[in-house]
């Protein structure tokens, strides 16, 4: 593969916390580059300056009592920034884009997690970033007790998010499977309760199932 020239892809990376979304995509980013394929890595809520202030607002547990509209609205407001910025720039020049989760997050936090309309929240979604959708989304699925075990494992404060009730947690976890299976073409599950080499080599061979390389 290496020296070869493929077109830009974008790809996110969804589940919930605790299920190696992170380390997945560094590994990711790292074989992308020793096969010659220009990638950048972003996040959300962040990815901007703008973006990385609206999510200390939005992770702050201070913040627990946050109205459930302002709250995706806060989100969408980083994506929207993020996309002009960073993603469609990104990928006009080539350059793959990789990142941290994306509008299958609110869909699954806010949708799924708080009960808000799905319908609204995929038209504000598609009008803040003019109908940009990953290629394809890697869902990293894994029960609640090894995604809880894996957080406690970090040795950080928990965030507003982290915070929720184990309750909220499994229905955004539902939520995510419910998306995965409206849209098995993009949304790739990932067995996340495998270890770090092996769920890399399922990203692999998925992603070249899906003829991404």
């Amino acid at each position: 593969m290496k020296g070869k020239s493929f077109p830009a892809r974008f790809i996110s990376f969804e589940g919930i916390d605790g299920c190696g979304k992170s380390t997945l995509m560094d590994g990711l980013s790292r074989w992308l580059d020793e096969a010659g394929i220009h990638s950048i890595r972003t996040r959300e809520p962040g990815g901007t300056p703008m973006g990385e202030s609206v999510r200390e607002l939005l992770l702050d547990p201070a913040y627990k009592g946050m109205n459930q509209q302002a709250e995706v609205l806060l989100y969408t407001a980083s994506r929207a920034q993020l996309v002009d910025e960073v993603i469609r720039p990104a990928l006009e020049k080539g350059i793959w884009v990789l990142t941290d989760r994306y509008i299958d997050a609110t869909l699954a936090y806010q949708g799924y997690g708080r009960g808000l309309d799905l319908a609204i929240l995929r038209r504000l979604q598609d009008w803040a970033t003019g109908g940009l959708w990953p290629d394809r989304t890697i869902l990293l699925d894994c029960d609640l007790d090894t995604a809880m075990l894996r957080m406690r494992g970090r040795n950080s404060r928990p965030d507003r998010m982290e915070l929720e009730t184990r309750a909220f947690h499994q229905r955004v976890r539902d939520g995510y499977l419910a998306l995965a299976a409206e849209e098995p073409d993009r949304i790739l599950i990932m067995d996340a309760s495998k270890s770090v080499e092996e769920v890399a080599e399922d990203l692999h061979a998925a992603l070249r199932r899906a003829s991404m390389f």
